[in-house]
């Protein structure tokens, strides 16, 4: 299944009319348990090497820095496996929005288990896979059961974002894409005006129209490269993709078990997106979603003219973007990351030794000069590097970008409706018993 899902739900509700309910069991018709859908199980018993995107990613190079912890990470999804062994721990109860009650602390679909172990999976001993921010928390939003297109999805996913911004979310991945909508406009500035980072799958359409919500303004977009570094043929383009990590060959956490399941797509590369923003948030909490998303995209991997339509700013980079300096408020450095001039000194100079200090820089001037030409320069355009390259690097986010959609005086969207249903009867074996099935229409 690809990395970006359109949802159609399908539950079935039995009650038995007619005949006798025992100790409060729900009586089930005749081959209505055979069409449940079954849970995703690992294929997978243990993952004792290390995956080409763990390796690729490097996250653990920033851990010494920050591991995500005291941040909490929404995901929008099918649920999470909070029994995986990785994630154990690391999992609050959530919602479920698709029935409308209870928690979304299991995942019998798989595809939020998997998106919330390459955010936060510790790491255990004889296991290779870790998420990319192992001390961050989840907060796991059902908003589907299986991963089919879900047109008309986005009341629903308006609906968790907010959720998630009111149970005190700092970043929010929605691996999904769905329709642009009023609703789900204004969710998404409401998340962007309380500070939350949003993070989403680009879509694997192969083509290159918007997707959303990962086409707006205040959300960073995310598209897929593959193992050799090239961009996921899978993956949509366009100018408003912001960053890229991998989305093919991806081995993540089962939704049952303790076992690992392969997935492909773009559901797959958001994470590893969302969880840097974790990793930054844990490091620099006075940062806003703008300068979070800055961050990001200036300590990318670049692609060789900085920006493209496939990767937008490049391979995210989870270690240049928690340490490098930016220049940011609160960095101590001036603008365009340069460092604060040191302090002049108010004693008169030595003529003499001026002169010899200057004579000494030049020097080291010329040996600088002659290694970049013989050693940086060639290595540089055998990895594509190519001149110019720093005048297409992303300035602030704040300006290039539009204000929030949300509207303070504006009341909220409705709550999705729940699930219409329609009566289907079944005959029992019995003939004085018949049984009525509720079916979720939406």
């Amino acid at each position: 299944m690809g990395g970006s899902w359109r949802l159609a739900v399908a539950t079935l509700t039995v009650l038995a009319l007619g005949g006798p309910v025992l100790g409060g069991a729900v009586l089930v018709a005749p081959g209505v348990a055979d069409a449940a859908p079954q849970c995703s199980q690992g294929q997978i018993d243990n993952v004792d090497y290390q995956p080409w995107a763990v390796k690729r990613i490097a996250a653990d190079r920033a851990w010494p820095i920050s591991q995500g912890r005291g941040v909490t990470v929404a995901v929008l999804d099918s649920g999470v496996n909070a029994k995986h062994r990785q994630l154990a721990g690391r999992v609050e109860a959530g919602t479920d929005l698709v029935r409308g009650k209870g928690t979304a602390d299991t995942d019998c679909n798989g595809h939020g288990s998997a998106v919330a172990g390459i955010i936060a999976g510790k790491r255990v001993d004889g296991s290779g896979f870790a998420g990319v921010a192992p001390e961050a928390t989840i907060l796991p939003i059902r908003i589907a059961e299986d991963t089919e297109k879900f047109d008309d999805g986005s009341p629903r996913i308006a609906a968790a974002i907010r959720y998630a911004v009111d149970h005190d979310a700092t970043v929010i991945n929605m691996s999904l894409t769905t329709d642009d909508t009023p609703q789900l406009r204004s969710a998404v500035g409401y998340a962007h005006e309380h500070g939350v980072v949003m993070v989403a799958a680009t879509g694997n359409q192969a083509d290159d129209q918007p997707e959303y919500p990962a086409a707006y303004p205040d959300v960073v977009a995310v598209g897929g490269v593959d193992s050799s570094g090239g961009h996921d043929s899978e993956s949509v383009t366009g100018d408003w993709v912001d960053l890229a990590a991998p989305s093919t060959d991806i081995v993540a956490p089962a939704g049952t078990g303790s076992g690992y399941r392969p997935h492909e797509g773009t559901s797959f590369a958001a994470p590893v997106v969302a969880g840097t923003a974790a990793l930054i948030r844990a490091y620099r909490p006075e940062l806003t979603p703008d300068q979070v998303a800055t961050r990001l995209e200036a300590t990318a991997d670049h692609p060789a003219d900085g920006h493209d339509d496939r990767v937008g700013y490049g391979v995210v980079n989870p270690y240049r973007a928690v340490t490098q300096v930016l220049g940011e408020p609160g960095d101590g450095a001036a603008a365009g990351g340069a460092l604060p001039a040191a302090a002049s000194r108010t004693d008169a100079a030595d003529p003499v030794r001026t002169a010899a200090l200057w004579a000494a820089v030049g020097l080291l001037a010329v040996v600088i000069a002659l290694l970049v030409l013989a050693v940086v320069v060639p290595a540089g355009r055998r990895r594509g590097w190519r001149p110019g390259l720093r005048g297409r690097l992303p300035g602030p986010r704040s300006a290039r970008r539009g204000p929030a959609e949300y509207d303070p005086a504006a009341p909220p969207p409705i709550e999705p409706e729940p699930p219409a249903t329609t009566a289907v009867r079944l005959p029992g074996t019995d003939s004085a018993a018949t049984f009525t099935v509720d079916v979720h229409l939406n």
